[in-house]
């Protein structure tokens, strides 16, 4: 015990080896639906025979680089599979590339990101973007989980008009080769059992919340699945426990077609969403905490960062999308969590509780999990009160990237119209010195990105 007092600085943070291990139990409740939602979107793209193994896989990705985070960066920060990045892997890189394909990227990905950890190539980037980008971004992927969210439980359909002019509905073979539209809102989905019980998972945890009770998504999904299953919307589970099973993912990225599919934008736009998401991410979460220095750094940045970047190559070889810092370690922290004893404790749970419930897991009805992908888009959204408003040449480009997410399906699209804006707009506008000169080159990248797209060369 005394060991863990001294390596973790208690005194120093002013906790305690109890509020340390509750902080962490806390972090954990908050976080622990993406056990249930993460498998639930991969296996969209992969197959639902995959469903089991990304159970393990997700649990542990989060509990081994969790650990990692506590000892070796020592913050009380937790990660998992990132929310808006499972979605881009599953409904927009996998049915265009296929999934190995898409695992791909996500390990070149995380190998590029390693790389930056560990030099200054990381810190000009990060001040090359402007303020009101990164957080457009997030906010954008906050919406797509909602349009995802809604059209799982058919109360929202998207569908997708094909270069040739068919139609199709966006499901769980989805392919977005084409424009998207929009069925409208299907109201008789609200007359029926799961619509019903959507509206009460909703609902349900906007009370929770409201009165600030810990592990408020994961009740609700527990909570609406249970109500699923004696009202007959949804099928008891087989069991609740079994022994983790990671074969049909682990080791299954395709290096060789990644090459051969022309896909190395995808691994850009990977990149570009990962490091602004724990960007901003890492940011707040030290601001929360009080880790910020005075002139607004967070120490042992470098650290956190490349725990982040090994996360997210581990977890590509296990099977499962880029693993990120979350949002909801704030939940912890919020308990007093201050060391990384907290992220020890938090990982320990995911490793001892998530590889063991791949059949209750299965169980889990899309009625009970989109509610929770509404709730993170509604939590992702809050980033926009960051962006200046008052000024139409840092909102006009926000409003373009929080808009072309969602209606284009696409992450990237969204990023590399914020960053043409941005930059056009302050150029025309006399303000060009506002622009950093890697906001120059990113968006004649994504210029030449776009010219590709729409086969000018």
């Amino acid at each position: 015990m005394d060991w863990f007092e001294r390596y973790f600085e208690f005194k120093k943070y002013g906790t305690d080896m109890k509020t340390e291990i509750l902080a962490g139990a806390t972090t954990f409740l908050t976080m622990a639906y993406i056990l249930f939602v993460n498998p639930s979107i991969l296996s969209d793209s992969m197959g639902r025979e995959a469903f089991n193994s990304l159970v393990a896989v997700t649990a542990l990705a989060a509990g081994i680089t969790t650990i990692l985070m506590g000892l070796y960066a020592k913050k009380p920060f937790a990660l998992a599979p990132g929310m808006g990045l499972n979605a881009y892997f599953a409904y927009t890189v996998a049915p265009k590339y296929g999934w190995k394909v898409a695992l791909a990227a996500v390990f070149v990905e995380g190998l590029i990101f390693i790389a930056l950890s560990i030099t200054k190539v990381r810190s000009a980037i990060i001040h090359a973007i402007p303020k009101g980008q990164k957080y457009a971004i997030g906010a954008g992927i906050g919406l797509f989980l909602t349009l995802i969210g809604l059209n799982d439980v058919g109360l929202l359909t998207a569908k997708v008009v094909a270069p040739a002019g068919s139609e199709f509905v966006v499901n769980s073979q989805i392919n977005l080769i084409g424009k998207l539209a929009f069925t409208g809102l299907n109201a008789h989905v609200l007359a029926s059992r799961e619509g019903l019980l959507f509206l009460f998972g909703l609902f349900f945890t906007g009370i929770l919340l409201a009165l600030r009770i810990k592990g408020a998504l994961l009740i609700s999904i527990l909570t609406t699945s249970f109500l699923g299953w004696i009202t007959g919307a949804a099928p008891w589970p087989s069991g609740v426990f079994s022994m983790p099973d990671i074969s049909y993912t682990f080791l299954k990225f395709d290096l060789h077609g990644l090459l051969n599919a022309g896909a190395l934008g995808v691994v850009f736009a990977f990149f570009m969403v990962d490091f602004f998401d724990t960007l901003g991410t890492v940011t707040g979460l030290s601001a929360k905490a009080g880790f910020l220095t005075r002139d607004g750094k967070v120490p042992d940045a470098e650290k956190v960062l490349l725990t982040d970047a090994i996360g997210t190559t581990f977890g590509a070889l296990l099977g499962t999308s880029t693993v990120t810092t979350y949002i909801e370690s704030a939940a912890g922290i919020e308990e007093n969590g201050r060391t990384g004893m907290t992220a020890l404790v938090t990982g320990l749970l995911f490793l001892a509780v998530g590889l063991f419930i791949a059949p209750l897991a299965g169980a889990i009805p899309a009625f009970a999990t989109a509610p929770a992908l509404v709730i993170v888009g509604y939590y992702m959204l809050t980033a926009l009160k960051e962006v200046d408003f008052a000024d139409p040449t840092e909102a006009l480009p926000a409003f373009l990237v929080l808009i072309t997410i969602p209606y284009t399906y696409s992450i990237a699209d969204g990023i590399g119209i914020g960053f043409i804006s941005y930059t056009l707009l302050k150029v025309f506008s006399g303000r060009w010195r506002e622009v950093h000169p890697l906001m120059y080159a990113l968006s004649a990248l994504f210029i030449a990105y776009f010219a590709y797209l729409a086969g000018l060369f």
